[in-house]
């Protein structure tokens, strides 16, 4: 056993008949499940040195979305000094892997659930808004939407896929990327999951959890709703994506629904470039191939997006060659 594991589970007097690895994300924190022999089992999150628990995002984001309240995970004990944190098991059901059993019906009640939190998180987080908390101090503003975009250019374009591009080229990138970070970064901000998608929704006990939310901030409020309904990992048909909006709105108690779509597939846009770009460096500089399978369904989306509106016309044609 991974010897800081072997420790704090001595230290926890934590009666561990048999400890399991589990799949970990896309971070450098390793995952166990810890199988007890008289209590229910729990995971142990190895981070990769030392901890300060109470500097720690995921912690301070923890307690701000269990005062909205949403569902979360619960913190039950850790250590600075051997990186680990201990945390209630919601077991292995994710909504990504719940959907190929579930019917129809209880397909559509689980998304509207999904939707449902995240209109309560950006209501309610706006009456909880406080400088305590670090999502408030943070957001996806033009610096950060444009880092992503050249994320993008940078391990998707000339990382994964090869590409050569001309300094006229760049530049004209550079233009496109100017145009959507700045209308997108003028919305009125919300707090945002920041990655809210199939797999970090967690199936437990009859409702969704919400996991891998220690990135939130604060940003436009189609932002998680475009994570969800253009999620690299899920198919959903039009007809169920135009339900949901609808179901967003009707929610929110808002009317325009043409506009909000047209902000709605902006936002897609820079949500599936970014995934694209993440995607290609895992499989180039992480040597993770597992992730090649999810970049057919997001290309889909960006190729649609593109062509759906004359504005990226100029940036459709400098991408083609390599989408």
């Amino acid at each position: 056993m991974e010897p800081r594991l072997e420790q704090y589970l001595s230290e926890k007097k934590i009666d561990a008949q048999t400890v399991l690895p589990l799949t970990g994300d896309a971070s450098d924190r390793r995952y166990f499940r810890v199988l007890r022999k008289k209590a229910k089992p729990l995971v142990l999150a190895l981070h990769a040195g030392p901890i300060d628990f109470d500097a720690m995002p995921f912690v301070s984001v923890a307690r701000l979305l269990a005062a909205v309240p949403l569902p979360v995970p619960r913190i039950l004990h850790h250590s600075n000094e051997l990186g680990v944190l201990g945390l209630e098991d919601l077991g292995d059901m994710t909504l990504q892997a719940n959907l190929g059993a579930a019917s129809a019906s209880e397909h559509a009640a689980l998304y509207r659930e999904a939707v449902t939190l995240i209109v309560r998180m950006q209501q309610r987080g706006d009456a909880l808004r406080s400088d305590h908390y670090p999502p408030y101090r943070i957001a996806f503003d033009v610096e950060k939407l444009t880092w992503e975009l050249e994320f993008f250019v940078r391990h998707y374009l000339l990382g994964y896929k090869g590409a050569i591009l001309a300094d006229e080229e760049r530049d004209l990138l550079r233009r496109e990327w100017s145009a959507i970070v700045e209308e997108l970064s003028a919305e009125p901000r919300v707090l945002c999951h920041r990655d809210y998608h199939s797999r970090n929704l967690m199936l437990h006990r009859g409702q969704l959890y919400m996991i891998d939310f220690q990135d939130a901030r604060m940003g436009p409020d189609t932002y998680d709703l475009a994570s969800l309904l253009r999620d690299s990992y899920v198919d959903l048909t039009a007809p169920q994506v135009d339900e949901l909006i609808a179901f967003f709105l009707a929610l929110k108690g808002a009317s325009g629904q043409d506009e909000f779509r047209r902000r709605f597939d902006l936002m897609a846009v820079q949500r599936n470039l970014k995934a694209l770009g993440t995607f290609g460096y895992m499989t180039t500089a992480r040597n993770n191939t597992v992730y090649i399978q999810y970049i057919p369904r997001t290309l889909a989306y960006v190729k649609a997006n593109l062509a759906k509106y004359p504005r990226f016309e100029r940036l459709r044609g400098l991408l083609e060659p390599w989408l």
